[in-house]
């Protein structure tokens, strides 16, 4: 057999550990491994290299990815989609693994009706792919956007700030959730708690109760606290405007951080390696066994794997259980 593995959209930490994987796995099984640099753009432009055991040494604990990454604008349109699919039968894959988020996937559903062999990992910090409990780059991105509050958080009670931290996350809050929580954050501005319409895209549409918020620093202070920390989701934004308005009510000195894309990058934490392992490994296990057109995800416990266009479709419904005990125990 052949397969062939690329990363594409978002980088994340933990992809290297995931390509090794599959490589090391596909090697051991008898099977040729190719790498796609680029993503689905090197795929068009057949950017292809051969991939033995020495291609993946000393990476499991580098961030980023050795394949390169890339958007490509080409695969939404049939004519790329199809170049791509007939690029992928001339080398003769028996299948492809896309290690990606749900962009990635829904290019990699096309070329699976198309008739190739399609394997999805799920790797993105934003844990928005809601077919898994888990993503590749999550936890590391937890523990730098962690790293960095505590340090925000020290500065800002020696001087008796208020703090407004804007973390990654795109259009979900998972990342706001558990740095609020983990970070003793008086409040998380997040997409899931100021809008039930879906069709509301635009950041400014979001509903903030800035009154609210602000009573809340206000009493917060009368307890007695030094300073306060507010943790705001990429899909809010707004950090910096927040932050002056809040310090215009109040008097009461407020900054804001935007920690962007320092949570992409580093190297990944053991939760990532392990996952990425898990899920590479299984990936080309499954592959040899004769599955078609799968994503392994994490679920209950376990590394499984799911149909692609099952997956894709499939929307968790949004608990509320995560921020009602970050507010219980932020008082």
């Amino acid at each position: 057999m052949k397969i062939g593995v690329l990363t594409s959209g978002g980088d994340a930490p933990g992809m290297n550990a995931a390509i090794r994987a599959v490589v090391r796995t596909g090697l051991g099984l008898g099977m040729k491994v190719v790498g796609i640099k680029r993503g689905f753009e090197g795929l068009l432009a057949a950017e292809i290299v051969d991939m033995t055991t020495r291609s993946v040494s000393d990476v499991i604990n580098r961030g980023g990815t050795l394949l390169l990454t890339a958007r490509c604008k080409e695969m939404t349109t049939q004519e790329g989609q199809e170049k791509a699919a007939g690029i992928c039968k001339i080398l003769g894959l028996d299948a492809l693994v896309i290690i990606g988020g749900n962009g990635s996937f829904m290019g990699g559903l096309m070329l699976a009706k198309l008739g190739v062999n399609v394997f999805g990992i799920p790797a993105t910090i934003d844990l928005d792919v809601d077919c898994t409990d888990y993503a590749i780059g999550f936890d590391t991105a937890i523990n730098t956007g962690m790293e960095a509050i505590n340090k925000i958080r020290d500065t800002s009670s020696s001087h008796e700030r208020c703090s407004v931290v804007e973390v990654m996350g795109r259009n979900t809050g998972h990342i706001a959730l558990w740095c609020s929580l983990a970070g003793g954050a008086e409040e998380a501005l997040i997409p899931e708690n100021h809008s039930n319409d879906e069709s509301v895209s635009e950041k400014e549409n979001f509903a903030i109760d800035t009154n609210r918020l602000i009573r809340e620093i206000v009493e917060n202070r009368a307890m007695g606290k030094t300073h306060n920390l507010i943790i705001v989701a990429e899909g809010i934004g707004g950090s910096s405007k927040l932050a002056r308005e809040i310090e215009k009510v109040t008097g009461i000195e407020t900054r804001a951080t935007i920690l962007g894309y320092l949570q992409r990058g580093g190297s990944p934490s053991a939760v990532d390696v392990m996952h990425a392992s898990m899920m590479g490994y299984q990936a080309v296990k499954r592959i040899a066994e004769g599955e078609r057109n799968k994503i392994i995800v994490y679920r209950d416990g376990k590394h499984t794997s799911i149909d692609l266009e099952e997956g894709l479709a499939y929307q968790r419904p949004y608990d509320s259980e995560f921020y009602d005990v970050m507010k219980a125990l932020s008082v």
